[in-house]
């Protein structure tokens, strides 16, 4: 299908004068839920897939803390999930209760990602998500993730593909584009639409800004006007102030919260309940150490491996810990402990001492040295 037309008049970035100049209104309220065809996204916070992070006991944190819709797996190489590899059946698993649940897959071949879906559904996923948006070198050097923007027709076929092959919920993630000169996202997002994704996410960066460049939400915002189904908005999506500048500069549906919810778990609730109007939580040091030995317990049920428990706990750790009084003092601990053991006697240490420090002990941080007091 040929999209329509680009309007001429579309901003270089997106702004609240942008959605004007383009006659698009503010959004008046925020979002409290949104749907994909008959699944109810509530709240309208959805956890992005991360390589390495959002594996399931993660999740299980996430999901235990509260306010996230819908949750999706780390992403899945087609090929492999098709030839059995029982690491990527390992990722694609989630828990009974965890619905809505999308498993996200990627690769290039439209045949081989129409039986990947059919696997996905065979498991009993809520909903299938196509990968179009991943920036890492080695998805992109196989023309998976990101590349597929830079061949949309291929990128259609493979929506075409996977719809076929499957009745459950088709979704796609892609990036504002691959580079700042080919920033198509709108175009790509409709033509997806036509052949039956039923939602979209889209990243205001572009492949080559990796994690930084200039906020631009532009292609955001020209997408949600006009595409039918939801498009869900991503990228810099923080805390409730974040998430609320994005809904009302681009008129998405929803917010996709990655990054954010590695450093501070509890964001995805603190935005649900920005949405709903209601003030954020107060969420102490202690609840942070409980928050991180339940991560690390879940993990050490799931894999029986204390060095891969260790490392994915000091990779939390190591956000979890950042912007707080002597946080850069805690993660050279946290981040030298030799064993699951130390890690959690030191873990237990520095979150007793900053909840002592909080209350106003002035000397709860006594022996630490003073030159890593910084956050």
């Amino acid at each position: 299908p040929i999209p329509p037309p680009r309007d001429p008049r579309a901003p270089a970035s997106g702004s609240a004068g942008a959605r004007a100049r383009i006659g698009l209104p503010l959004m008046s309220t925020l979002p409290r839920a949104f749907a994909i065809r008959d699944v109810r996204v509530e709240p309208a916070v959805v956890l992005a897939p991360m390589e390495g992070v959002t594996d399931l006991p993660f999740r299980r944190l996430v999901r235990g803390i509260g306010g996230v819709g819908l949750t999706c797996t780390e992403f899945i190489a087609s090929e492999a999930l098709k030839r059995g590899v029982g690491k990527m059946v390992q990722m694609a698993r989630f828990d009974p209760d965890e619905r809505p649940v999308s498993v996200q897959i990627y690769g290039r071949r439209p045949e081989v990602m129409a039986e990947a879906a059919r696997i996905v559904e065979d498991l009993g996923a809520t909903i299938c998500d196509i990968n179009m948006g991943c920036p890492s070198r080695k998805v992109v050097a196989h023309s998976g993730g990101a590349a597929l923007m830079r061949e949309p027709e291929l990128a259609v076929a493979i929506v075409r593909a996977v719809r076929a092959a499957i009745r459950i919920p088709l979704t796609v993630k892609m990036r504002a584009g691959f580079d700042h000169d080919r920033r198509n996202a709108p175009e790509l997002a409709w033509m997806c639409q036509e052949e039956g994704a039923e939602a979209v996410t889209i990243h205001w960066r572009t492949r080559t800004d990796g994690y930084g460049g200039a906020r631009r939400v532009d292609v955001i915002a020209e997408a949600a006007a006009r595409l039918r189904v939801p498009v869900i908005g991503n990228g810099d999506v923080v805390d409730g102030p974040s998430a609320e500048r994005m809904v009302r500069e681009t008129g998405c549906a929803g917010v996709m919260i990655g990054r954010g919810a590695i450093k501070d778990p509890w964001a995805p609730l603190q935005i649900a309940r920005h949405f709903a109007g209601l003030p954020p939580l107060e969420v102490r040091p202690l609840d942070r150490l409980d928050a991180l030995l339940r991560y690390i317990a879940g993990l050490a049920e799931e894999v029986r491996n204390e060095r891969y428990v260790l490392g994915r706990a000091k990779q939390v750790a190591r956000t979890l810990t950042r912007g707080f009084p002597y946080g850069a003092a805690a993660r050279v601990r946290l981040l030298h402990a030799p064993s699951r053991a130390v890690f959690e006697a030191v873990a237990r240490d520095y979150f007793s001492r900053l909840e002592r420090h909080e209350a106003g002990e002035p000397d709860a941080f006594a022996g630490w040295d003073e030159a890593d007091g910084a956050a």
